[in-house]
Order: C-alpha cells, then sequence, then structure tokens
C-alpha cells in the first residue's frame, strides 16, 4: 500500500467524554461496518474545509487515537479533494467514531475479527427474500418482511416450441421485477458455489434461519438449491435450456403474489429453440453443483452432472444459437452474441469434476484464445465469464502445467496493475472512469473477487488488501457517506428500484441488497435530471425511479457475497 506520512499517536487512556451527540457529517467517510483487527484502516475526509488533525474515539467518547491527516489528493471520478486518515494502528476491538475539527464526527464503526459476519448474513440471506413461488417470511428479525406464494401460473411461450402450461416453480426474482432468468442465474449461481468451495471454513456453518435449515446441509446450499431446482427444470429433454422464465412485459410495483400475469417459458423463436448462452450457463453451474452437493446429496449430485453433461451435448450440435426477445416480450433480455466464453465455461467445469478427456481436451484447444480476458479493466461479468472458465482450470490440482502457469501468471500481472491502480485513485478503489456503468458496484465487488482469486493462484497480502479496499467503498467509504447495502451501516440507501421495498407497508427496504450504483449512462427519466457534466461516481440517485442507479439484482449481490466471505478471514 502506499506510503502516508501521518505522526500517528496512540493516546494513554482517558477518562470517557460524553459522546458526541452532534449528527455525524457525510463530509467524513468510514466503513460504516467496520475494520478487520489487523487490517488497514483508512477513512477519507472530503471537504471545502480543509483539515490537519483527526481524533478517533470510543463510541463513549474517550480518545483513543490522535493523527494528521494526509495531504488533499484530488480525484477526478467524484471531484472530491480528499484527504485520508489513517488508524491502522487502532488494533482494539470496539465501536468507535472518528472526529475532526471544524468538520464534525463521522458515522460509528466497528473494530473486530468478525466485524462482518452480519453483512455476510444479510447479503447471503437476501437471496431467501427473492424466492420465487414460495411464501417468504423474514422472521421476529424482520417482523413484516414476508410475501405469499406468488407465479403459480406458467405456461410454454410460443417462442418455446412448446404449448401448454408448465409452471416450474422456484429460483429467484432476478432483480427489481419478478423475472427469472438462466443467463443471469449462471454466473450468480457459480459466483455462489466458488464462495462456498473457496471459503467453507468461513460460510458452512452459518445459519440462515431459511425453512430448510438443520437438515445437514449447509445453509448457503440450501439456498443456492432453490434456484439450482429451477434451472434445472429449465432444461428441454434434449439437453437444451430455455433463456427466461418471465411475463411478456414488467409488472406494475405491486407485491409478487399479486403478480398474476403469465410466468412463460420463454425461447428464441425458432428452431431449436433455446440458447447456447443459458444452456452453457447450466452446464457449467452443474457441473459446479456436482461436486460441491456430493458430499450432502449424492443423488441430487449425480443428478446435476447428468444435467451438465446432456446441455454439453446439445452445445456440440448448437455452439452459438444467440437469445433476442421474441416478439411481444419486453421484459430483460440478457442478450449475448457470444457463446463461446459459457462453453469454455462448461468445458473447464466439467474437467475439474469428472477428469472427462472430451473436456480437457476442448479447453485446451480453446483456453489460450481467451487469457486477454484476464485483464486490469473489466472484470467478469454475466456476458463475460471467459474469467471463470480459465481460474477454476487453475485452481483444479489436475489441470495441465502449462495452461496453469499460463492462466496464474496473467492473474498475478492483471492484480497487480489492479493494485497500483487503486493505491493512486482518491478513495483507494480499483475503478477506473469507464466503470461508473449499470451496477457499477458489481464491477467494485467483482475487481475485489478477481483480486481474491488471484491470490488462491499465488498469494500477496496486497490483493486482500485492496479487495477490503473495495469493499470499504461498498460500506460507506465513498463519496456519499452512504452504505450501499440496504439496512446495513449507520447510512445505508434506502429507495431500491426493488418492487417488494416499494410495494410493502415496511418504513425499510428489504435488507441485505446491493444498490446497482453510480452510472454516468443516466439510462432512466429520474437520472436525466442529474447533470450530464456531473463527474461519474457523483451519478447516482437514492430514488426507487431512478432504476439506472438504485436498482439491485442476484447477480450484483453474488460478487459481495464472495469478497465478504474471502476477506472475513473468520473460522
Amino acid at each position: 500500500m502506499r506510503s502516508i506520512v501521518l505522526l500517528l499517536l496512540a493516546a494513554p487512556a482517558l477518562a470517557a467524554a460524553p459522546p458526541d451527540t452532534a449528527a455525524p457529517t457525510t463530509e467524513i467517510k468510514v466503513d460504516q461496518v467496520g475494520y478487520l483487527n489487523s487490517a488497514p484502516k483508512v477513512a477519507m475526509v472530503s471537504s471545502k474545509t480543509a483539515g490537519t488533525d483527526f481524533t478517533v474515539r470510543s463510541a463513549k467518547g474517550a480518545v483513543t487515537l490522535r493523527g494528521k491527516l494526509a495531504p488533499p489528493v484530488d480525484d477526478p471520478d467524484s471531484g472530491d479533494r480528499v484527504q485520508a486518515a489513517n488508524f491502522s494502528r487502532l488494533t482494539k476491538s470496539g465501536r468507535y467514531y472518528l472526529e475532526v475539527p471544524g468538520i464534525g464526527r463521522s458515522w460509528e464503526f466497528s473494530i473486530g475479527p468478525e466485524v462482518y459476519s452480519r453483512a455476510w448474513y444479510l447479503a447471503m440471506r437476501s437471496y431467501y427474500g427473492q424466492r420465487c413461488g414460495i411464501a417468504v417470511d423474514l422472521g421476529p428479525e424482520f417482523p413484516g418482511y414476508k410475501h405469499d406464494a406468488c407465479h403459480l401460473e406458467g405456461a410454454y411461450h410460443a417462442s418455446s416450441g412448446k404449448t401448454g402450461p408448465y409452471p416450474n416453480r422456484g429460483g429467484w426474482h432476478d432483480a427489481g421485477d419478478y423475472g427469472r432468468y438462466v443467463v443471469n442465474s449462471g454466473i450468480t449461481t457459480g459466483t455462489l458455489l466458488w464462495t462456498f468451495e473457496m471459503f467453507a471454513p468461513r460460510v458452512k456453518n452459518v445459519k440462515l434461519n431459511l425453512p430448510e435449515s438443520g437438515n445437514g446441509t449447509p445453509d448457503i446450499l440450501n439456498e443456492i438449491r432453490w434456484n439450482l431446482d429451477w434451472m434445472l427444470g429449465m432444461q428441454d429433454e434434449d439437453g437444451g435450456v430455455w433463456h427466461k422464465q418471465t411475463s411478456e412485459q414488467f409488472c406494475a410495483f405491486i407485491m409478487p403474489e399479486k403478480d398474476r400475469l403469465v410466468s412463460y417459458v420463454i425461447g428464441t423463436g425458432s428452431e431449436p429453440f433455446k440458447s447456447s448462452c443459458a444452456t452453457g450457463d447450466l452446464a457449467a453451474v452443474m457441473a459446479i453443483a456436482a461436486r460441491v452437493y456430493k458430499p450432502f446429496d449424492a443423488e441430487f449430485a449425480a443428478k446435476c452432472l447428468r444435467a451438465s453433461e446432456r446441455a454439453w451435448d446439445w452445445l456440440d450440435q448448437h455452439p452459438n444459437v444467440t437469445f433476442r426477445n421474441p416478439a411481444g416480450v419486453g421484459t430483460g433480455g440478457y442478450g449475448d452474441g457470444d457463446c463461446s466464453d459459457e462453453r469454455l465455461w462448461a468445458a473447464a467445469e466439467l474437467a475439474r469434476t469428472t477428469r472427462g478427456d472430451r473436456y480437457q481436451r476442448y479447453f485446451l484447444e480453446h483456453y489460450s484464445g481467451y487469457l486477454k480476458s484476464i485483464r486490469p479493466t473489466q472484470p467478469q461479468s454475466w456476458a463475460n465469464v471467459a474469467n471463470l472458465a480459465l481460474w477454476t482450470y487453475a485452481l483444479d490440482s489436475g489441470g495441465d502445467a502449462a495452461a496453469v502457469a499460463a492462466i496464474r501468471r496473467d492473474s498475478v500481472a492483471a492484480a497487480d496493475q489492479i493494485v497500483e491502480r487503486s493505491q493512486s485513485n482518491g478513495y483507494r478503489i480499483s475503478m477506473t472512469s469507464r466503470d461508473y456503468i449499470w451496477g457499477s458496484n458489481s464491477v467494485v465487488a467483482n475487481y475485489g473477487m478477481q483480486l481474491l482469486v488471484a491470490n488462491a493462484l499465488h498469494a500477496n497480502p496486497h490483493y486482500v488488501e485492496t479487495a477490503l479496499e473495495n469493499l470499504h467503498y461498498l460500506l460507506g467509504r465513498n463519496t456519499f457517506s452512504l452504505s450501499f447495502v440496504t439496512q446495513l451501516g449507520a447510512n445505508p440507501f434506502r429507495h431500491p428500484h426493488h418492487r417488494p421495498s416499494g410495494a410493502d407497508d415496511n418504513p425499510e427496504p428489504w435488507p441485505g441488497l446491493l444498490s446497482g450504483g453510480p452510472n454516468r449512462g443516466r439510462q432512466d427519466p429520474a437520472m436525466q435530471k442529474l447533470a450530464a457534466t456531473l463527474p461519474p461516481a457523483k451519478m447516482y440517485l437514492d430514488e426507487q425511479a431512478a432504476y439506472a442507479a438504485n436498482e439491485v439484482a442476484i447477480n450484483w449481490n453474488a460478487p459481495l457475497v464472495f469478497l465478504l466471505a474471502g476477506v472475513s478471514g473468520g473460522k
């Protein structure tokens, strides 16, 4: 990390002063959840009044640390002049706040070894709140956060090549809408399965208070299975996979059980009716599930593997059948003109699970053309899963040595550049100006995931520290001093574009949801009210109508879940 001389002075224990009752200022930005004991701890100060000194106090008001603010740094992406307050020498667990003379005090935060456990719980449990086809109740912890069973009427759409009823219940509502999409479920479910596979000691015993809790399977896998079962139902007898299950148009802002529109299985509209990207995603995800669930439910694991191999066979015959919304359908398209990266991901996961020669051979014949996808900009996304293919192959101990070495080399080179760029950023994050797109907060989280995977391939504490810097941004250390996760931190965003949050009677939104974040594209009428000359990191509104900045989505929460597990260091 960059060197800053700060004259940090550990103060002797003082009698507790009365706690500061003044309202916190957004000019001091902290991770509102907190910091790990031994990790770097930095707050950011951005004010018209330049500060010189800062003090960290306990929640009861006692001085615990004094220090000097770093010289101001211009952050062009936000337009802020930022001063860093480094209090890394403070390692004692507790509740604290930071104050700067002439500017004010920060929101409270914690320091501790399990400081992110609550954040992980809420982010992962948010998927239970997104369940389709079943009554949901978050229980006494969140009274009133519930809905009845929804979307029980389903049918084949004319574009699917079949007719008649087909409810295929289950799965997760994709985002602020009630659609279910195989392509977006692919990277979401794959990322969550990787979270378990890479960090099982940290997450396997966390109780998520689900209907299935206590059945002998870790709750993270119980929740993931709700979506896996729906995905399996989207596979046709020939092995191909339909693209999505949605109504023809989005419903109004109503609770899910009040959405009476038919939930259609929607296909491409012409032979073979299924799409290659959806089929490749299912093949990859089910191959992961086959190895992850085997210790807990061997029969289900075998079912997943059969589905994966049938999907692979279909891809042999239909390598690039792409999807566009058929006439009369206006829900999310998730269109992708190139399904070869999904096929590579499927080959890599199947090779890792089965050791099958045909999967290994396909991967080795094609992987080199995708090495440039491991880069210091534009991390993995639903439309670009080549990174996942390369990384899962390199993480497996049984792969080709030359291929593993090439993947590791490029992953380390990209991670080193991300670290270097982050160190020169005013808010110490990995974002470039071009990264402030629809779902920019997921880009922040995916950079964190990329760094943690690189760390698994080649351990480097700077990778983990930089991943933490990205997490700090999401949890409040940003230009708005806003936690981008609902009901997390002292100053979270409150008005997501999320139908249950907007249609129920609860004063706060459903918990654990990650906002899309600043978006220089401004693709909705609410966002277009913002001046086009604003810096990209300021292109954000906490408004329900601002769907281009404040929608939530399952694929955005997934790398947050991964990031929280990966940096936690818990046992």
